[in-house]
This record gives structure tokens, C-alpha cells and sequence, in this order.
């Protein structure tokens, strides 16, 4: 399914493919691959809070902010997975973490399958990158929050997502 003029980069429209998840959904499971380039499952973790940061690349100034905000924000919290999820190369994952002393997150690469990507109706068609959003499932694995960001180089915003998420 395409969705054209779905998001903007630079005010430019751009096709997402897939489906929005939406809250109340049972999340949707993928694949994605970790930085020591082992798979990762959202089945891996049963029973737990997560919250997906999903960017484009962890190499631009705006995916930097929301990847130390979240890792930060998640610190404070028990029992809540991060998983940022990028088409970046593990191996960029990895030096990125290493430099900005990432420790909270579960940074993760879709871009073997796409499946993440695909799932979640996030895949930018023109350029084979994520679009930014947050989504955030509870421990039944429902969907209780999403940020699908109109424009791709804005914020998301960070006080909502952290509130439903205290609220779990």
C-alpha cells in the first residue's frame, strides 16, 4: 500500500509504503538487526514496555537529538526497552553509540528486510529510508501511542510521548 504526499522532507512530498499502525493495534512484529549484526524480534521482548524511536538516519542533526533525548528520557524509567530503529549500517550504529555514550538504547537497522519499515507503513518510497516517528506499545503488545511526523526534519514531540508513557 502507497501513500503518496503522506510526509515532507523539506516541504518536498514524499510516498510512505505500508500501513499506519494505530493505537489499539496489536503491534505488528519485525525483524531488525542489531549492531554486533545478530536479529532482533519485537518477540524478543514479551511482557515489556517499548518505545520505537524510528528515523531516518542516526548521522543527521535532528535524529541525534531524538536518539540522546530518548536514551535519557528511558534512563529514568524501569522496565521501558528503547529501540531505535534507521536504516543505518549496524557498523554506524555501533560508532555512533560508542562517541555519544548511548547505553539505553537498542539501536537497530532495518535495512536488511525493510520489514520494520514496511509493518509500520514508515518506508520512504523515493529515498529507502524511515520516516520519523514514535510508537510506543504496552506489555500486551497494543499499540498506545503513535507520532507519525508530517515533516521529517522536525521533533517529535518528546513531553507526549514521555506522559503516555509514564502512564503505563
Amino acid at each position: 500500500m502507497e501513500r503518496k504526499d503522506a510526509i515532507t522532507f523539506g516541504g518536498s512530498p514524499l510516498t510512505l509504503v505500508g500501513k499506519e499502525v494505530v493505537i489499539g493495534d496489536n503491534a505488528p512484529n519485525f525483524t531488525v538487526v542489531k549492531t554486533d549484526l545478530s536479529p532482533l524480534s519485537l518477540k524478543d521482548f514479551p511482557g515489556k514496555t517499548i518505545v520505537i524511536s524510528a528515523m531516518p538516519s542516526i548521522d543527521t542533526p535532528v535524529c541525534e537529538i531524538q536518539t540522546i533525548r530518548f536514551n535519557k528520557e528511558v534512563e529514568k524509567l524501569d522496565g521501558v526497552i528503547l529501540l531505535t530503529i534507521s536504516m543505518d549500517l549496524p557498523f554506524a550504529l555501533n560508532r555512533f553509540c560508542g562517541a555519544k555514550d548511548i547505553k539505553n538504547a537498542i539501536t537497530t537497522s532495518d535495512y536488511k528486510d525493510r520489514e520494520f519499515s514496511h509493518n509500520y507503513g514508515l518506508y520512504i518510497k523515493e529515498l529507502g529510508l524511515i520516516s520519523r516517528a514514535v510508537i510506543i506499545i504496552d506489555k500486551n503488545g497494543k499499540i498506545k501511542y503513535t507520532e507519525y511526523l508530517k515533516e521529517i526534519t522536525e521533533e517529535p514531540n518528546y513531553n507526549e510521548a514521555l506522559k503516555v508513557l509514564k502512564n503505563l
